[in-house]
């Protein structure tokens, strides 16, 4: 903090803007060499020993001098970032960003506003951002939604209203107020966030019904139906079936039309985790296969996988506003809404999730919209390719043993970085793309250093 000439107060604001103006160029510049070169960078370099000490430090009493910490952060941050951003990054699902949105964050940051209440440019950004998420969707347009940090806490937003959607009491009374024990049914392949948002909810992980998997990967309906008519038997109280677009370990998508005429029979919340793979309804191929997102009561989706936008951004929908609202919506006296002045404006949104402190994160989508429209979606949603070196006259233990220190190198090495998962008791190199600057060549580098590697253990 530094004394003002004028008052005796402190401040955060720096004694002489002009240092700041320069720091602040540098530091924009410097940012945009380093995107502008990631590519003939390593994928990944591990944090030295060194490093690791470095953020072991005591909390700092004194301040410094800010071109020293920038410093610090241009030794000890920046050269061991996770990778995500290079064009041979593959693993899990995760973003690349992009120059503009890291400057729209800059620019959101820098107004800092809380977008949850009030009359102000930053909450009419916010809900045409979700306006436009809807329509990506061909959602209603009386249906609501609500920008988040992403996917898990999407899901478990969507999640809360269907569990309010079977017992208009909870909010008053709790789980206990329910005629009988509530379950929910999801795919054995479902993200985890699924299970943890049924064990925050309240309901335990018991409530959690894992459905098998065909061959491809995809929820068993049939054994979905037996499932229901089961719990129904033993006095239950289903609830809720979520269906996937895009598993994470395979980008697998469940048979989404029969799971709406089965929550439909039954009287069911039917909920789409979308968080990889919505976006992929807009690819002309997949529009058919991917309609029956229109049937879901909500829907889950990522914009920092596939639009490539900086973390974080998520988006809830759901298609019953009234109920939405009923869900999250309290209203103190410090927070009541006024005719006129900046307390007036929309309706508020914190009256629709968990959060009252909202930054404003959907700047960088309205930015990137309306800069790229949606141009930067790959061509192909079904981007997952899980493999592994087989030489022949290995068992499984032997084999999965090899590919795990396979994925190990190419990762130290800084060939590639694609994740892994077990399928079946195989271990697999898993190679996902969202990255827009990958290129056939960083492709044939993965393979290239895969068989190389693998060849150099045998």
């Amino acid at each position: 903090m530094n004394p003002t000439a004028a008052q005796d107060t402190l401040t955060l604001d720096p004694a002489d803007w002009n240092d700041m103006r320069r720091l602040s160029h540098q530091m924009v510049d410097d940012m945009l060499d380093f995107l502008q070169t990631i590519h003939e960078q390593p994928v990944w370099t591990q944090p030295t020993t060194a490093v690791k000490d470095h953020f072991n430090q005591p909390l700092p009493r004194q301040g410094q001098d800010m071109q020293t910490v920038y410093g610090e952060f241009l030794q000890y941050i920046l050269p061991f970032h996770k990778g995500n951003i290079h064009p041979r990054f593959f693993g899990w699902v995760q973003t690349t960003g992009n120059p503009l949105g890291m400057m729209a964050d800059m620019l959101a940051s820098g107004m800092t506003p809380n977008t949850s209440v009030g009359d102000h440019a930053a909450v009419y950004v916010d809900g045409q951002v979700v306006n436009w998420c809807k329509a990506l969707m061909n959602w209603p347009a009386d249906s609501s939604g609500i920008l988040v940090s992403g996917a898990s806490m999407a899901n478990l937003t969507a999640l809360l209203v269907a569990r309010q959607a079977a017992d208009q009491q909870m909010r008053q009374k709790g789980v206990r107020a329910t005629a009988g024990e509530l379950v929910l049914y999801t795919s054995a392949e479902a993200h985890s966030c699924v299970q943890k948002a049924v064990e925050v909810m309240g309901l335990g992980r018991e409530a959690l019904r894992k459905v098998p998997v065909d061959g491809d990967y995809q929820m068993d309906v049939g054994h979905l139906k037996t499932m229901i008519a089961d719990d129904l038997a033993r006095g239950y109280q289903p609830f809720c079936v979520v269906g996937n677009v895009g598993t994470v370990n395979t980008g697998s998508t469940d048979p989404l039309d029969a799971i709406a005429d089965l929550c439909q029979a039954y009287g069911l919340w039917f909920h789409v985790d979308g968080a990889f793979g919505a976006l992929a309804k807009l690819v002309p191929e997949f529009q058919a296969e991917l309609r029956a997102i229109e049937r879901a009561d909500s829907l889950a989706f990522d914009l920092h996988k596939w639009l490539s936008l900086p973390y974080e951004i998520g988006c809830a929908l759901i298609k019953d506003k009234t109920l939405h609202r009923a869900t999250f919506s309290m209203t103190p006296n410090y927070l009541t809404t006024h005719e006129r002045g900046l307390a007036a404006g929309p309706d508020p949104i914190n009256q629709y999730g968990i959060e009252l402190s909202r930054g404003f994160k959907a700047l960088k989508a309205w930015m990137c919209f309306k800069t790229f429209g949606l141009e930067l979606l790959a061509p192909v949603p079904l981007n997952i390719v899980c493999y592994r070196f087989n030489p022949g006259g290995m068992n499984t233990e032997r084999l999965n043993q090899l590919n795990r220190e396979i994925l190990m190198q190419l990762h130290e090495q800084g060939i590639a970085a694609p994740s892994y998962t077990m399928l079946n008791g195989q271990y697999a190199i898993r190679v996902c793309n969202v990255n827009h600057r990958t290129t056939l060549p960083d492709l044939d580098a993965l393979v290239a250093g895969t068989i190389r590697i693998g060849e150099s253990l045998l």
